[in-house]
C-alpha cells in the first residue's frame, strides 16, 4: 500500500514520461558522441592480438548482459500505477536498475576498441551522465510518491547494487508493449559490435589515421 500522492496521476505520467524519453536521448547521444570520438583513437593491442580479441569478447557478454538487465528490470516497473513504488527484483538491490545495467552495456561499447582503459571511459561516462537525470527524477518523485519513496530512498542505494536486500516482489500488471520498447532501446549499444569492426579494418587499412591510443 502506498499514501496518497501528491500530483494527480496525470501530471506523475506526463512527469515521468519526459524522464524516460530523456533517458533514451542520453543513451542515443552517448552512442553517438563516442563512436565519434573513437574513430581515430586505437588499442595499444593491436586488433589481431590475443588481448584485444579477449576484451572484445568480454565487451560483447557485458552488452548482452546490460541487455538483458535493462528488459529485467522493464518487467518489474512497466505497466505499474504511477502512485506505486516499485520495490521488488532488480528494484530492491537498486534504485535505478535500467541505469545501472545501461552503464554496463556502454562499457561494453567501450570495450570494443580492445582496450582496458574503453571500458573504464565509457562506463564513466555514461554513469555521470545519467547521475544527472538519477538527481532530477528523485526529487520528483519525492513530491509525486511522498512517504513510501521517501522510505525506499533510505533503505536502498542509489546505483550500486546491495544484493543482500534482495526480494523477489511481483511484476504487476505486466505491459508486453514496454518490453518491445525496451528491448529497441537496447539495441543502440548492438551498433557497436559491427561499427567498431568496421573501425578496426579502416585504420588497419590506413583509410583512418590513428591519432592517440588507449591501454
Amino acid at each position: 500500500m502506498v499514501d496518497e500522492v501528491k500530483v494527480s496521476d496525470v501530471d506523475f505520467k506526463h512527469g515521468l514520461g519526459n524522464y524516460q524519453h530523456m533517458r533514451r536521448i542520453v543513451l542515443a547521444v552517448l552512442v553517438v558522441v563516442l563512436f565519434a570520438a573513437l574513430l581515430f583513437g586505437q588499442s595499444t593491442f593491436p586488433p589481431d592480438t590475443a588481448v584485444h580479441e579477449t576484451i572484445e569478447m568480454f565487451g560483447v557478454l557485458l552488452i548482452f548482459l546490460g541487455i538483458v538487465g535493462r528488459l529485467w528490470a522493464t518487467l518489474y516497473i512497466g505497466g505499474r500505477k504511477s502512485s506505486e513504488v516499485v520495490t521488488g527484483g532488480p528494484y530492491s538491490i537498486t534504485r535505478n536498475p535500467l541505469y545501472v545495467f545501461s552503464t554496463v552495456a556502454a562499457a561494453g561499447v567501450g570495450a570494443q576498441i580492445g582496450s582496458f582503459s574503453g571500458i573504464i571511459l565509457f562506463g564513466l561516462l555514461c554513469a555521470g551522465a545519467f547521475h544527472i537525470v538519477i538527481l532530477r527524477e528523485e526529487k520528483f518523485l519525492k513530491e509525486a510518491l511522498g512517504a513510501p519513496y521517501q522510505a525506499y530512498l533510505a533503505r536502498v542505494p542509489r546505483f550500486f547494487p546491495k544484493l543482500s536486500l534482495y526480494q523477489e516482489g511481483d511484476t504487476g500488471n505486466f505491459k508486453p508493449r514496454l518490453l518491445l520498447t525496451t528491448l529497441l532501446d537496447g539495441l543502440v549499444f548492438l551498433i557497436a559490435l559491427p561499427a567498431f569492426e568496421l573501425i578496426d579494418g579502416a585504420q588497419l587499412s590506413g583509410m583512418l589515421p590513428v591519432w592517440f591510443t588507449l591501454p
